[in-house]
C-alpha cells in the first residue's frame, strides 16, 4: 500500500489477512500518535519511533493467540493511550471494545484516534474498572497497568462466566514482561503463560508474555 509507514512491515510479517480498510487504519496510527504525543504524552518518547514494534505488534499478540468471536464484548482495563484495545479493535471489527481509564487526558487521545480511524466498535469510559456496575464483558485485556492480583480483582466482577471462544473460557488476558514469578505467587492464581516470543519469533519479545486467567 502506497504511503505505508516503514514500521508496518513488522505487522505484515506476522499477519497476512488484513483488509484494505484495516491496513489503512493501522497505517494511520503512527501519524496520529506522533501528532497527539506532541501535545499529550501517552507513548514514551523513546518508544514513539518504534510504535508498531513495541505497541501495535505487542497488542496484537493477543489476537495471534486468541480468536475473539464476532459479537463478543471486551473491556481494556487501564487502556492509557489505547493499547492493547485500539489495535485489537482494528483486528476484530465485529467485536465490541470498551476502553477504560481513570485519566481523562489519555482518553481524549483515544477518542480522537478512534474517531479518526472510524472505529465504530469502540467506546470509552472515564472511570476506574472497579467502579463499572452497568456492563458485563466476555474478556478483559490489559497491558501491565497493575499487578496480576489487582487486575484479576478488578476484572473478575465484570466478566460473564460462559465459554465464548473455542479453547478458551471467558477471562483476563494481560500483557506482561520481566520476572513474573513473585507477582504470580502473590496473586495465588494459576494463570496460563503464553510466550510472545513464541508467537513472534525474532522480534525482541523474549521477556514478554500473555497471562491468561479463566473465569
Amino acid at each position: 500500500m502506497d504511503g505505508t509507514p516503514a514500521g508496518m512491515e513488522v505487522i505484515q510479517r506476522h499477519f497476512s489477512d488484513f483488509t484494505e480498510t484495516q491496513l489503512r487504519q493501522l497505517g494511520r496510527l503512527e501519524e496520529l500518535y506522533r501528532d497527539w504525543n506532541a501535545r499529550i504524552n501517552v507513548v514514551s518518547r523513546k518508544d514513539i519511533d518504534h510504535l508498531y514494534e513495541r505497541h501495535v505488534l505487542l497488542s496484537l499478540a493477543i489476537a495471534a493467540w486468541v480468536d475473539f468471536a464476532p459479537g463478543l464484548d471486551v473491556v481494556d482495563i487501564g487502556t492509557g493511550g489505547g493499547f492493547p484495545g485500539i489495535p485489537l479493535a482494528i483486528y476484530f471489527p465485529d467485536v465490541r471494545f470498551c476502553l477504560v481509564d481513570s485519566i481523562g487526558k489519555k482518553l481524549k487521545v483515544v477518542d480522537a484516534v478512534v474517531e479518526a480511524l472510524g472505529l465504530g466498535n469502540v467506546n470509552t469510559r472515564h472511570t476506574r474498572a472497579e467502579d463499572i456496575r452497568d456492563r458485563r464483558f466476555d474478556f478483559a485485556v490489559s497491558r501491565a497497568v497493575a499487578p496480576l492480583k489487582d487486575l484479576w480483582a478488578w476484572a473478575r466482577p465484570l466478566l460473564r462466566p460462559e465459554r465464548k471462544v473455542e479453547g478458551f473460557k471467558n477471562g483476563l488476558l494481560c500483557l506482561k514482561g520481566g520476572d513474573l514469578a513473585p507477582e504470580i505467587s502473590e496473586s495465588r492464581l494459576r494463570p496460563h503463560v503464553q510466550s510472545i516470543e513464541a508467537l513472534f519469533p525474532g522480534e525482541g519479545f523474549d521477556d514478554k508474555c500473555i497471562l491468561y486467567v479463566p473465569c
